[in-house]
């Protein structure tokens, strides 16, 4: 399934609705908690503009958000629905996040995850990414995020 850009107009509602399916495991095992309760079809819409949305499926099964950062292109709310895990379209948008990273003239992809979703540190590492750093949310004395990254153009095969 190839990844196309979400652009207006789009049900960002549904893209929502994906997004918190998606992130719902999390619930109870992160703190602080994801931000993704505050997220709205509004905030999508204008991510849609201020840098890109791209999505598999109709209705959408699969998203990520892109948002040029200085030096590299920041990869945001990566979400893949419960039926849909496991055939490649997380990798497929990781993919797409690079092949726009150099169109862009950007060196890297970054992204972040929380420091107790392990699965999530092993799919990254397996798509190439390495750690970067930890950093910690306000308020909190202990590192809560970390930060990957992989030079756009050196994917593995």
């Amino acid at each position: 399934m190839m990844p196309y850009q979400a652009t207006e107009p789009f049900d960002w509602e549904a893209l929502v609705g994906l997004i918190r399916a998606a992130f719902a495991g999390m619930e109870g095992r992160i703190d602080p908690p994801s931000s993704v309760h505050r997220l709205s079809a509004a905030d999508l819409a204008r991510q849609s503009q201020d840098g890109e949305v791209w999505v598999c499926g109709t209705p959408p099964v699969a998203c990520l958000v892109l948002t040029p950062a200085e030096g590299h292109l920041h990869l945001g709310k990566l979400a893949v629905a419960e039926g849909w895990r496991g055939q490649g379209l997380a990798r497929a948008l990781v993919d797409q996040a690079e092949r726009r990273a150099l169109a862009m003239g950007l060196p890297e992809i970054r992204l972040q995850t929380r420091v107790e979703l392990v699965e999530n540190h092993a799919a990254f590492a397996a798509m190439g990414f390495t750690l970067l750093g930890r950093t910690a949310h306000p308020g909190y004395d202990r590192p809560t995020s970390l930060t990957y990254g992989r030079r756009a153009g050196l994917a593995p095969v």
